[in-house]
């Protein structure tokens, strides 16, 4: 026979795993060096026990591990629980596909997939497993987790004193899983955990540390180096030809066995928001817990199984699985995989319910914990899907299970088995929660004014949580490069603030296009500020969402989410500052209308002869009472000698202003109050106007001269409205920054329309 060439198997032999080939390599190069250190020839009987797909898929690195490394270690494998179950995939499979030699087969599953059955289980295993282990009389078995077969391993175990491995203990879930891993933890004689918080559990749950390993999760050593080129394959297996990478979900749910009607009923909405939001979804049957088999009824009762946008499958292998969560859009659930491995991809995870709670989480993880309506879990769809995230590395380096074949050498089989105490401080673990998330919602909200250019983080209660602030440059390219400057650092600073950016508001002032995040044309205190896209370039700098509009259009909305119009169906904003401007709610909504040019108020005519405005035309509002047209007057007065009154002084260079006028005023000058007076009823008689074209319910006066205004606005009213709308109520605006909070509301009311 021909033999074949170096490096290829002849044919018909089976090429070892890639894992496999890694830990021989590793195991050739450190075997002179750990057969010196370890000063004993005796190899170390390992029996490792696998219930399911979800610890084999922990265990099986391990496992290649131990196989690789025949001078030290004898490996048996022992095979039981929902591995050895048809309808849950006959999963035992993959682990002779990996060419593991089973030395023993356990049926343990009582059928029913119940409270009851669920001890049944329990019992028979314990009843099967005295003679295994009698006949392989392991010096240590590894178990894995907190299911209750690993229960029964580690009982059957500890009683026929056999050290128990134990790995993921430590880790905190929101089910009874959490009673039985710390209860398998207080069976264990050795423990190997995957973060530093589970240590700190350990320590604090008496266990002896020097006895504790930190290592990480085995399964992240090949989590972190999985790259398959041809990962499309695998995506076209499961869900078919048309699916491109990040356009898919993953969804995987268990019954949560201390509340299985909440979990049935969690279950159901997740398939109806699923159904909704119209994406095809690969669904993995529910493990062997009970409640399972209500949840599979579930399905079929929504034809989840003939559905032409879902896949439903009993069982995929962990490769496979690997790449399919590695390039989906989305996974949801409430398996331990979607809080643990998928962080390592930075695919977005959404996790339901309870039965991850406590433990720790990527920033890839977002937490639905008491959804009563599809309503939430579609929209944390909404909020999650297509995103990508940084990958995470809280569950492992890539090197755990060189460090476990390390620390299974340095037992000593003559130690004692007697465990010893300390009980050191327990440190709390701050997890992500949806409710937390809500509270940190926030907004960038840029404002464009004539003289500065103002950024703030905006928190959803309509806190500015940091401001900055910039001269306004006078050219297009200056503003914008400026703009996303001050963006940018803004951006950066809410993560050290805990502040989560939706989107980004900008309020300017002209006309503007929402639709488009345009500015069609400005106003000429903004100099260069015509057919300006907005939306696209900051967009694209933040890689979030930005909405642009109106100052006067943001002072409204700021007024329907924190001031005077909360809860009012139609009312009016009228700002009375620089300019004049304003903003008109009807029905709750903001009016656009047809060209964008909707509540120009400041442009009202009131007088056909009245002064030159500065959009061209005579006799508008702003021509006579913006704070412009005031500092004209108070110009002329100012020439003819006729402003400054007893307890006034101006500096030569000092210029007049606005404020000036509203002085002498107050301090008896006639002709600054007739002037007011005049102004003040320009802008009543706007208002009569605008009740009688709009007849809101109420109208908000807000800027800087709203409070010298009201009485002369009420006023005019009174004489001159109908009697209809003569009760209507003027109020001036109690907010204190309304272009930054209006610019954020557009981000906060937009990114966050659903009730939770």
């Amino acid at each position: 026979m021909r033999a074949a060439p170096h490096g290829t198997a002849r044919q018909g032999e089976r090429r070892p795993p890639a894992e496999e080939l890694y830990f021989k390599n590793l195991s050739r190069q450190k075997q002179k060096e750990d057969m010196e250190k370890n000063g004993n020839n005796r190899k170390l009987r390992v029996c490792v026990a696998t219930c399911n797909r979800a610890d084999y898929s922990k265990l099986a690195p391990i496992m290649f591990g131990i196989k690789a490394e025949p001078q030290f270690f004898e490996l048996d494998v022992v095979v039981l629980g929902s591995h050895l179950i048809d309808d849950y995939g006959n999963t035992y499979r993959m682990i002779e596909q990996d060419d593991f030699d089973i030395h023993t087969r356990l049926h343990t599953i009582v059928r029913g997939e119940d409270e009851a059955a669920m001890v049944e289980s329990v019992g028979l295993a314990l009843v099967k497993l005295p003679d295994v282990l009698n006949r392989l009389k392991p010096d240590i078995m590894i178990v894995h987790g907190d299911r209750f077969d690993a229960l029964a391993l580690a009982t059957s175990a500890a009683l026929m004193n056999i050290r128990i491995l134990h790995i993921e203990g430590g880790e905190v879930s929101g089910t009874i899983d959490d009673s039985i891993r710390h209860a398998i933890t207080k069976l264990a004689h050795y423990h190997v955990c995957c973060t530093r918080s589970a240590e700190q559990h350990l320590i604090a749950m008496c266990e002896d540390h020097d006895r504790i390993l930190l290592a990480g999760c085995p399964s992240y050593d090949k989590l972190l180096s999985a790259k398959n080129k041809d990962y499309m394959s695998v995506i076209r297996m499961w869900l078919g030809e048309d699916v491109k990478p990040r356009d898919y979900i993953v969804a995987l749910q268990h019954p949560v066995t201390t509340d299985i009607k909440h979990s049935i009923k969690m279950f159901e909405l997740t398939l109806d928001a699923l159904i909704s939001f119209n994406k095809r979804t690969l669904v993995l049957f529910p493990n062997v817990d009970a409640g399972s088999k209500e949840m599979v009824r579930v399905m079929r009762k929504k034809g989840i199984e003939h559905h032409p946008n879902f896949r439903a499958v009993k069982h995929v292998p962990f490769d496979q699985f690997i790449q399919l969560v590695a390039h989906a859009g989305c996974m949801i659930g409430n398996s331990s995989c979607g809080v643990r491995e998928v962080g390592a991809f930075g695919t977005p995870v959404i996790n339901l319910g309870t039965r991850q709670t406590g433990r720790e989480t990527g920033e890839n993880v977002l937490h639905v914990r008491d959804a009563d309506t599809q309503d939430k879990i579609l929209h944390a769809l909404q909020l999650q899907f297509g995103k990508q995230y940084p990958c995470s590395k809280i569950y492992g380096d890539g090197n755990a299970v060189p460090r476990i074949l390390k620390f299974l050498k340095s037992i000593d089989l003559k130690e004692p088995l007697q465990k010893k105490f300390c009980f050191p401080p327990v440190k709390d673990n701050i997890s992500q929660d949806i409710d937390h998330i809500l509270e940190t919602q926030s907004a960038l909200a840029v404002d464009l004014g004539g003289t500065n250019l103002r950024v703030a983080i905006v928190s959803m209660k309509g806190e500015i949580v940091k401001k900055y602030t910039q001269l306004n440059p006078k050219t297009y390219e200056d503003r914008l490069s400026l703009i996303l400057r001050m963006c940018v650092e803004a951006a950066s600073e809410a993560v050290n603030l805990n502040c989560r950016i939706l989107g980004v508001g900008i309020s300017t002032g002209g006309r503007v296009n929402p639709r488009e995040g345009i500015v069609l044309h400005s106003t000429k205190l903004i100099q260069e500020w015509s057919s300006v896209d907005l939306r696209t370039p900051i967009s694209d700098a933040l890689h979030l969402p930005v909405w642009v509009d109106n100052d006067g259009n943001c002072a409204a909305l700021a007024e329907r989410k924190f001031g005077h119009g909360k809860g009012i169906e139609n009312f009016v904003t009228l700002i009375t500052g620089t300019g004049i401007g304003g903003g008109i709610i009807h029905q709750h909504e903001l009016i656009h209308g047809s060209s964008f040019c909707a509540a120009e108020l400041g442009h009202i005519v009131v007088s056909l002869d009245g002064p030159e405005c500065l959009c061209g035309s005579q006799g508008c509002i702003e021509a006579y009472a913006s704070g412009i047209a005031l500092q004209r007057e108070a110009k002329k007065l100012h020439d003819e000698d006729l402003l400054l009154v007893e307890g006034m002084s101006m500096k030569i260079e000092e210029v007049v202003s606005a404020a000036h006028l509203i002085q002498a005023a107050k301090l008896g000058n006639t002709k600054a109050e007739g002037i007011l007076r005049t102004a003040g009823t320009a802008l009543g008689l706007g208002v009569v106007n605008i009740l009688h074209t709009m007849n809101p319910s109420l109208v908000i006066l807000s800027g800087v001269l709203a409070s010298h205004y009201i009485n002369a606005v009420k006023d005019v009213i009174h004489r001159q409205a109908l009697s209809s709308v003569k009760t209507v109520d003027v109020v001036v605006s109690n907010l204190a920054d309304p272009a930054l909070l209006g610019a954020a509301s557009l981000v906060l009311d937009y990114t966050t329309r659903r009730i939770y």
